[in-house]
């Protein structure tokens, strides 16, 4: 097989304009070059489920490419849970996802995703581009909004890597699935598209393929792990119950600072005590909320955990184990029982098909070079691309990673000279075009060896 190399998408990659002035400048449009792309999605973002020019713009981009594209997927199922949930549907809110088709001829289907949302944090990076939107998200909250987790990143790739496959359609045969997915930071938007006919109504994927950017790799390189790659996540209410009164005359109450206290320290034997020590597990309690004032004892307390693991019996025990342990501490201290609530929406784990990951992997060390290509441990993250992967149809995924980190930077960071922002901090700033160069050409080349499976 002989690639076309990536020379129109990396030309693309030049400024029309400097970056401020394209923040100022209309929505991007099929014919703009991918680094504008970026430096305006970058500048606009957009919070879960509410991507609505996001998905407009990677709509244009797949109908102008000679995709079918189809828009409003998930708006159904998301309409619904807002209204169950929230008890409205706030302006704006929807489900955005992304569908094209493009049909080559026979052989495989691969699927390639990318999320859209960005998360309400306020920018702090200083690049002249920088977000300065601000929004309400889709429950309520106003709230600045940036792209901390690099989905301007992965949207600005998945356009440079559709470009790249359909200039070289002739190359290739099969069918190309784009995917462009909401509400990837919420755990929900997968599951959104799932639930709306994504593999009902459209080709049934051989293969999904993903990437997310990474915060602590070299802009450059690709970084894998073949099985689990990320986490089970969880999400954990506790309210204790307690019998409130006045802070002099304790003995008169059940205090249920003190039960939510034993229960924070009793979790802490569910991965020390009752998981295997050489399976991954953690319990961590985010948040614990009780009382209002210094002389009075609560009647209740709320605690909130995330729950994280790969395989689904460490999740269950714990789960159970949260249960038993909450329940036991409160009737120790003669406290009614509390109410314990999971929250049935949870992120499931990924996991990489080693197969797929071993071709893909080994294309793209072809495409950017071998020693770029580093096989990494797991993270307890989570991901929601796992949904694709988790239905009756068992189709086999791959998400890897994408080093975003200025490499003199990275250096730095090694010898201990700087600390490198983790993703989700105000600080995150990608080094976007080495990155986005990288990330075209790994995820086509992943794409191709995919198609070559036919």
């Amino acid at each position: 097989m002989k690639l076309r190399r990536l020379a129109a998408p990396l030309a693309a990659l030049a400024l029309a304009a400097s970056p401020a002035a394209m923040a100022q400048q209309s929505k991007p449009t099929p014919e703009t070059g991918l680094m504008d792309v970026y430096h305006w999605l970058h500048s606009n973002p957009e919070l879960s489920f509410k991507e609505s020019t996001s998905s407009e713009i990677m709509a244009a981009e797949l109908e102008s490419l000679g995709f079918s594209v189809t828009t409003g997927i998930g708006d159904t199922w998301v309409r619904e849970k807002s209204q169950r949930d929230e008890g409205t549907v706030r302006e704006g809110v929807g489900g955005y996802g992304v569908v094209g088709v493009y049909e080559n001829g026979e052989g495989p289907t691969v699927l390639i995703r990318a999320d859209m949302d960005a998360l309400p944090v306020p920018e702090q990076t200083g690049l002249d581009y920088a977000s300065e939107v601000t929004s309400v998200t889709w429950t309520g909250v106003e709230s600045p909004v940036m792209h901390a987790c690099g989905h301007d990143i992965h949207m600005t790739s998945w356009i440079g890597t559709a470009r790249e496959l359909i200039a070289n359609k002739d190359d290739w045969s099969g069918t190309l699935v784009m995917i462009a997915q909401p509400a990837e930071e919420l755990g929900l938007g997968a599951k959104a598209m799932i639930e709306d006919g994504l593999y009902e109504d459209f080709p049934l994927p051989d293969y999904n393929l993903a990437l997310h950017v990474s915060a602590s790799a070299p802009a450059g390189t690709i970084a894998y792990s073949s099985g689990y790659a990320l986490a089970n996540v969880d999400s954990v209410d506790i309210h204790v119950k307690g019998v409130g009164g006045h802070g002099a005359y304790p003995h008169t109450t059940k205090d249920p600072v003190v039960v939510g206290s034993a229960i924070v320290m009793a979790l802490q034997t569910l991965v020390a005590r009752n998981v295997d020590p050489q399976t991954p597990a953690v319990v961590t309690v985010g948040k614990f909320t009780a009382g209002a004032k210094h002389n009075i004892i609560s009647d209740s307390a709320e605690l909130l955990l995330t729950v994280r693991s790969y395989d689904d019996a460490t999740r269950q025990l714990l789960l159970d184990g949260i249960k038993r342990i909450a329940k036991a501490q409160a009737e120790a201290f003669g406290a009614p029982e509390p109410e314990i609530s999971v929250d049935s929406d949870y992120t499931p784990s990924t996991y990489n098909d080693p197969e797929l990951t071993a071709e893909a992997m080994a294309a793209i060390s072809d495409a950017i070079g071998e020693s770029n290509v580093k096989e990494v441990t797991a993270v307890m993250g989570g991901e929601d691309f796992s949904q694709f992967g988790r239905t009756q149809e068992d189709v086999p995924g791959l998400i890897f990673w994408l080093g975003a980190i200025d490499p003199e930077t990275y250096e730095k960071s090694q010898n201990g000279e700087v600390s490198l922002p983790s993703l989700h901090s105000p600080f995150f700033a990608p080094d976007a075009e080495p990155t986005l160069a990288t990330g075209v050409k790994a995820m086509t080349a992943a794409a191709m060896a995919m198609f070559d499976e036919g």
